[in-house]
């Protein structure tokens, strides 16, 4: 079976000027793909929504359809809802400690237990990615007949084996368009389609910027499993940072997450506002991710929108700052490992949350209505 070190050598290293050409700033009106998950909850939606409203500001060449599954999940989470119920917590058990304390204690006080929660596997969420991408454009007054693609409905089985996919090929037939300049692809969930695409074509790795957002920043001495972009897909996800494509790398937790909206910003500056509009308030005041983590007044909380990051960072420099880095190693326990000698990778450090949100909003003000 080949290695991580043996699949890297597929790959023709960059030269340093091509790779700092890349990883600056697009150009007007750039070549995109969206590469999504967009099912997994009611981030992704919100991402799409702005980039197919934002046509002005760039090429949308498509959207492909990324899956997502929770099983890794279940079986910590059926062990602290055993726990719980054996009175373990309050004997101070140390097979209690874990992540899902909160969300057991949630679902015990709700009536439910882990039986209750549906773990989807990889083919179902991408096929719902699919059809949620399908209902985005169309309350978008969008027609999605040639720019959506179904995705891998595995996580890359090995690197002897990219999965053979509609988006796959799709993101190596528009890498291999060099004519009209690079592809930014915006990750927004884990990562088979891009990392087959790569094992498929290694030569693509010059005509393409992959905008990814994910996990810790690379200084920080955690480790990434807690995320979920990143945790699904291990091999693609390392593949990402060993084999030399030009990243842009955006950190989910302490980044992207302060990318929070409220119930009553929601109201005001998005319900309402065109068929998308009414989507969104719907998708928010009806999170099934509510239901799931048995999370109670909702009213009162915020939601973070994660993965409107990308489309930030690529519409405007100031909403995403960011610094030219050395692509980490992610080890197979996904902890960074840094190391200088590496190939250069942007990363963000910081968002402008307020300008972020206020350009969706005025963006929003054209959403259109049937």
């Amino acid at each position: 079976m080949t290695t991580l070190e043996e699949a890297v050598r597929l790959f023709k290293p960059l030269d340093p000027s091509l790779m700092k050409r890349r990883l600056a700033r697009p150009g007007a009106m750039p070549r995109v793909i969206i590469d999504t998950d967009t099912a997994n909850e009611i981030d992704d939606q919100y991402a799409v929504a702005w980039a197919l409203l934002s046509q002005d500001r760039m090429r949308l060449e498509g959207v492909t359809a990324a899956p997502f599954s929770f099983t890794h999940h279940r079986e910590g989470l059926y062990q602290a809802v055993a726990a719980l119920q054996s009175g373990a917590e309050s004997n101070h058990d140390s097979k209690f400690v874990g992540p899902f304390a909160g969300w057991a204690k949630r679902l015990l006080a709700d009536g439910r237990t882990a039986d209750d929660i549906e773990f989807v596997t990889a083919d179902v969420g991408e096929q719902r990615s699919y059809e949620e991408i399908l209902r985005v454009f169309y309350a978008c007054g969008e027609e999605p007949t040639g720019k959506v693609f179904r995705g891998s409905p595995r996580h890359l089985p090995s690197y002897d084996e990219p999965v053979e996919s509609d988006a796959a090929r799709f993101i190596i037939d528009q890498a291999r368009n060099r004519e009209d300049g690079p592809v930014y692809i915006l990750a927004m969930g884990a990562l088979p389609n891009i990392g087959s695409a790569l094992l498929m074509a290694p030569d693509i790795i010059d005509n393409i910027v992959v905008v990814w957002t994910s996990g810790f920043p690379s200084y920080a001495p955690f480790s990434n499993e807690p995320s979920l972009n990143l945790v699904q897909d291990r091999l693609s996800s390392r593949l990402l940072f060993e084999c030399g494509v030009p990243h842009v790398y955006l950190p989910g937790y302490h980044v992207g997450a302060q990318l929070t909206i409220s119930h009553p910003e929601m109201e005001k500056f998005v319900n309402g506002r065109g068929d998308i509009g009414d989507y969104l308030w719907d998708l928010y005041t009806n999170n099934p991710l509510h239901k799931k983590y048995a999370i109670s007044d909702h009213e009162t909380k915020t939601w973070v929108i994660w993965d409107i990051i990308n489309v930030a960072w690529l519409l405007n420099d100031a909403y995403v700052p960011t610094y030219l880095t050395t692509s980490p190693h992610l080890n197979e326990d996904l902890y960074w490992q840094g190391d200088a000698s590496r190939h250069m990778m942007l990363e963000a450090y910081d968002v402008a949350r307020d300008a972020i949100f206020e350009d969706f909003y005025d963006t929003l003000k054209r959403a259109p209505r049937k």
